[in-house]
């Protein structure tokens, strides 16, 4: 019971951080290029600020929370653990690509005005795009391994053979 609460709490965490990506992708970033300085401004100041205080500490939790799975799979020799074991390093991917490329363009577009942008905030731009796209589709897949490991790992218990087959 203990391997299946931790890993719903750690698929919970990890969906919501999954949403934050992919919303923005889905509904943004494919027409982001359309986008006057001005819109892109707007939405870009709104999303950092509502973005910035919350994401590092679920990104931050969500992944720390894969530990205890990993650690309960790992003790029951679950095969299952592998594919939690991607899952997790595909996150710590996404968020390296947060950490080293993403926020440091969300720092830069903070300060930006339409009077005070810099003559390539458009390849600026695009640069954070693609980089959301990789950790995006990085996220995606993690989550996918995650959650593919809890559906098809068993309890000890289920793994036991029964009295019957023992026959």
């Amino acid at each position: 019971m203990t391997l299946k609460v931790a890993q719903f709490v750690n698929i919970l965490l990890l969906v919501l951080v999954v949403g934050v990506f992919w919303g923005p992708w889905l509904g943004l970033s494919r027409s982001i290029g359309s986008f006057s300085a001005q819109t892109f401004l707007d939405i870009g100041h709104t999303m950092i600020g509502n973005l910035a205080p919350v994401m590092p500490v679920l990104m931050i939790t969500a992944i720390l929370s894969t530990v205890p799975v990993l650690y309960l799979l790992y003790a029951q020799r679950a095969k299952t653990f592998y594919p939690a074991f991607l899952g997790l390093l595909l996150f710590v991917t996404a968020m390296l690509i947060t950490v080293l490329v993403e926020v440091p363009i969300d720092n830069q577009i903070r300060e930006w005005t339409v009077d005070s942008l810099p003559a390539n905030w458009q390849e600026v731009r695009d640069r954070w795009e693609f980089f959301h796209g990789i950790r995006t589709f990085a996220s995606l897949c993690g989550l996918g391994f995650i959650v593919a490991s809890a559906l098809f790992s068993k309890t000890p218990r289920e793994r036991a053979p029964s009295a019957r087959s023992r026959r």
